[in-house]
């Protein structure tokens, strides 16, 4: 994933255990977890609606 290794990910969680907290870490994965699906489920929507109706594309501005 993004080319990083498990010694990599591993400094990346002792940083943000460092800086957040034991605590802060579930709540800050929820908040990005929901963020990713939300995203995600946007995206599966514009894709829906385009294949719906392909005279709605978006222009590119010109």
């Amino acid at each position: 994933m993004f080319g990083l290794g498990w010694p990599e990910m591993g400094v990346i969680l002792l940083i943000a255990v460092l800086i957040f907290g034991p605590k802060k870490i579930p709540e800050l994965g929820k908040t990005l977890g929901q963020a990713l699906r939300g995203f995600k489920d946007e995206m599966q929507n514009d894709s829906e609606t385009e294949a719906e109706n392909p005279d709605l594309k978006k222009s590119d501005g010109n």
